[in-house]
């Protein structure tokens, strides 16, 4: 796909995986959106993104995911401001922490932290920002998913009972697998392709060294990824998969639970309609 008249939005792209993968879209051409909590890093980051790609065609949004107001307020910041959104990847996130903190940490919103920013916030975005995307179609979302994901159980979706920072991140990502099944099925006639994606196991990231001393892949490995479901011509008409790296896999058998994809959309619209 050639993508120099591309609008492409990476959430989470001050660092790691989204800063790599902003980057080479940068240098493919496209005109990159990129997200951040903080305004100076978010400058910083464009600014350097500029001298390694040449590209000026970059802008900068603001939002911490913590606060689903604030996600709110950057969506209408972009709709005001872009004409359409051909590329978002929802890549921000957090990951489990240090795994000795048995704390159960909260949103600004009073949500278990991981489940806010990992998955309520990305879903919130995504909807918000579906007529910039369908303005584009054909389009693509894709989400960053894990391989790590933990079945859901509804009635104690907020982990008030025997917290886990790792269970909570494994349970964040399968409902965000989740989320792209049922997301898939709704778009499929708007030529809008919605995919989910583990980018590799224990990259050296910022977010793999707050759980553990250093990782052991290289993040660059994990960029490829998200370039390549962002970008590949031969994923024009893929969509609703879940994949291990560049190969389709199976996710945890519950996100093929199609009464419970269903129970938790409604669980969601709820939470996020607040």
């Amino acid at each position: 796909m050639n993508i120099e008249d591309k609008i492409v939005l990476v959430t989470g792209s001050t660092d790691g995986i989204g800063k790599l993968t902003a980057t080479q879209l940068a240098q493919a051409g496209a005109t990159v959106l990129l997200h951040g909590r903080d305004r100076e890093k978010c400058a910083a980051v464009a600014k350097e993104i500029t001298k390694r790609t040449g590209s000026s065609k970059l802008r900068t949004y603001l939002a911490d995911f913590s606060s689903l107001a604030e996600v709110r307020r950057m969506a209408e910041e972009i709709r005001n401001q872009e004409s359409r959104l051909d590329i978002l990847i929802n890549n921000a996130g957090i990951g489990s922490g240090k795994l000795s903190n048995k704390k159960r940490a909260l949103s600004k919103d009073g949500h278990e932290l991981r489940f806010a920013v990992n998955y309520l916030a990305p879903v919130l975005l995504t909807q918000l920002l579906l007529p910039a995307v369908r303005a584009a179609a054909p389009a693509r979302i894709v989400n960053v998913a894990s391989i790590g994901q933990k079945q859901i159980n509804l009635n104690n979706v907020m982990l008030d009972h025997g917290y886990d920072p790792f269970e909570a991140y494994k349970q964040s990502k399968l409902a965000l697998i989740m989320y792209t099944f049922e997301l898939a099925q709704q778009l499929k006639a708007d030529r809008i392709t919605v995919n989910c994606v583990h980018p590799g196991s224990l990259l050296n990231t910022k977010m793999v060294r707050e759980s553990i001393p250093f990782g052991f892949g290289s993040p660059k490995s994990g960029a490829d990824v998200l370039f390549h479901l962002a970008c590949a011509a031969e994923l024009d008409q893929v969509t609703g998969q879940y994949f291990d790296k560049k190969q389709p896999a199976q996710a945890d058998i519950q996100a093929y639970n199609s009464d419970f994809r269903r129970k938790l959309w409604a669980y969601t619209e709820n939470l996020i309609a607040q």
